[in-house]
């Protein structure tokens, strides 16, 4: 019962333990047991290269003839990252199915509009408002959950959000009043907040930095794809049936994937599994002690009989570090607020994901409007462009598995977060010319096809950036990374959730070209963010007191 390695951390107040010796006679075995009950208990720090002891017997039977208990079944404990691939490989797509249902949300509740402003009586931009509710609730929850996945572990918090998601559904769907609907969509934007964000913790889990560009990649696909397949699946439902379904076929696949969560996702969170590992082995040195097993033999290259008899029992340094939950939770909420006013790298990769999110969302509204005016089409055959989205993501998806390790087999990737920012460099610069594209080719005498390809190209950017934004703070923050990430994902959905208040205003009374090149134009300026740091990132990181700390540290 080892483990691969050690790392022993004795206890400072530990009494010297007592030497092997055979034992001629009985009286003489009584004498030592009693000596090796009175040992104190040591408590040693458990990692998941720490080879375990072994129960101590003497050279003959034991004194009541009596097997010991039987270890327990340690391989459910075993490191997330030592999981075989096929394992990580199924829950990087169960958690990415997650984050699409996550992202299914926003677009799909917009395909209801016409059905529900004409039955609840209110206008399109009150209605829009519950997609405001459910991005504000989206970005702002995690920052209060996040910190229960510390301490429970991802498993239950997911379990518990997809619960919550899946009843905010039905209840969506079978609401009678648009304040009901609001209140269904607060705390959908809750539970789909957890139920996606904590995504990104679950890869870091179980693959290596070197190992998580596919399954980020998989991660903001499926974020993406989700969006636009949102709109294109809702207004098909809502065209031929009630808008009831729209959210009852979304609650039904919720709780096809929630089922599956539940009998398939084991916990991924390395110290949950250390901690529990460290009490599974402590019950079992007590089962060891009231059989009459006291002490156990350390691993040791030293011949049996030179070795010492020890008590011990394991602790998890995670858990002693752990502040308390009010503090965590205090720590959650502040510190993705500070980094976002002290960091410059936060503050405008924060203001460049932001607006991206911002243009994903504002096509909620602006796509069935051009489609509509200038094409004529109805509801399916505009939700139809949605595709165009869908299948951009898809592309960027595949480019950006394939293209990191082009770059780095022809050694254009450096070891430095810059490195991966090369792409984006290019790519991201496909959302402005998307938007200008969209703009001046949205006329009737234009074939379709050619704003729809449009969007397609807009996305491709969107997710680059997406990417970018993701890959760099976590490389640049490392233990501050969750906190860097926390603040681009409030800004971007706290942004995306104003901009289809104001999407109709802005495009009627701008007209379409116009509303396009104002977009494509800070998109434009947006796109030197990563130039930037490309050239003067490594001096910038230098500045910084946190990113700077933190290089320091990797050097030494």
């Amino acid at each position: 019962m080892a483990d691969a390695g050690i790392n022993q951390h004795p206890a400072e107040n530990s009494q010297t333990s007592e030497p092997i010796s055979n034992f001629h006679r009985h009286g003489a075995r009584e004498e030592k047991l009693e000596a090796r009950q009175q040992l104190e208990i040591e408590y040693l720090y458990l990692d998941f290269e720490t080879q375990l002891p072994t129960p101590f017997r003497t050279s003959t039977s034991h004194l009541d003839g009596s097997p010991p208990p039987s270890c327990p079944n340690l391989k459910q404990f075993t490191s997330p990252f030592n999981w075989t691939n096929s394992r990580k490989t199924m829950i990087t797509w169960l958690a990415c199915a997650a984050t699409f249902l996550a992202a299914y949300a926003p677009g799909s509740y917009n395909a209801a509009m016409d059905q529900l402003t004409s039955r609840w009586n209110v206008s399109q931009v009150v209605y829009t408002t519950g997609i405001t509710v459910f991005t504000t609730s989206f970005a702002l929850a995690p920052m209060v959950l996040a910190p229960f996945s510390e301490i429970n572990g991802r498993r239950p918090v997911f379990l518990a959000s997809g619960v919550l998601f899946t009843a905010c559904l039905i209840a969506s769907g079978g609401t009678n009043s648009f304040g009901g609907m609001i209140a269904a969509r607060l705390f959908l934007g809750v539970g789909g907040s957890t139920f996606s964000t904590m995504v990104g913790g679950v890869i870091s889990d179980i693959y290596h930095a070197e190992d998580r560009n596919a399954p980020m990649a998989l991660f903001s696909g499926a974020a993406l794809i989700g969006t636009g397949v949102g709109p294109l699946i809702g207004s098909v439902i809502a065209q031929h049936t009630t808008w009831r379904w729209i959210f009852y076929t979304h609650a039904i696949a919720s709780g096809v994937v929630l089922a599956i969560m539940y009998l398939v996702l084991q916990e991924t969170r390395g110290s949950i599994l250390l901690s529990r590992k460290a009490r599974a082995l402590n019950a079992y040195y007590e089962q060891l002690e009231e059989a009459g097993y006291h002490g156990v033999l350390m691993p040791s290259e030293e011949p049996a009989e030179k070795q010492t008899v020890r008590r011990i029992r394991w602790k998890v340094k995670a858990d002693e570090e752990r502040e308390s939950l009010a503090k965590m939770v205090r720590i959650s909420c502040t510190r993705p607020f500070l980094l976002l006013v002290t960091e410059p790298v936060v503050f405008f990769f924060s203001l460049w994901i932001s607006f991206s999110w911002a243009v994903l969302y504002l096509q909620f509204g602006s796509i069935p409007l051009v489609f509509q005016t200038s094409y004529g089409f109805d509801l399916q055959e505009s939700g139809a462009v949605f595709t165009a989205m869908a299948a951009g993501a898809l592309l960027a998806t595949v480019l950006s598995i394939y293209q990191e390790r082009i770059a780095m087999r022809f050694g254009k990737l450096s070891s430095t977060p810059e490195g991966r920012l090369y792409f984006a460099c290019i790519e991201s610069a496909l959302l402005p010319v998307g938007l200008f594209w969209f703009g001046w080719t949205s006329f009737p005498s234009v074939p379709w096809i050619v704003p729809a390809l449009a969007v397609g190209c807009a996305t491709v950017g969107i997710f680059s950036i997406y990417l970018a934004v993701f890959n760099y703070l976590s490389d640049t923050y490392h233990r501050y990374a969750s906190s860097a990430l926390a603040a681009q994902s409030c800004c971007r959905n706290l942004l995306g959730g104003v901009f289809p208040l104001i999407t109709k205003a802005m495009f009627r009374n701008l007209g379409t070209p116009a509303a396009s090149s104002l977009l494509g134009g800070i998109g434009a300026l947006l796109t030197l963010v990563p130039w930037v740091l490309v050239f003067y990132g490594t001096r910038i990181r230098a500045r910084s007191k946190i990113a700077s700390e933190l290089l320091q540290q990797n050097h030494t």
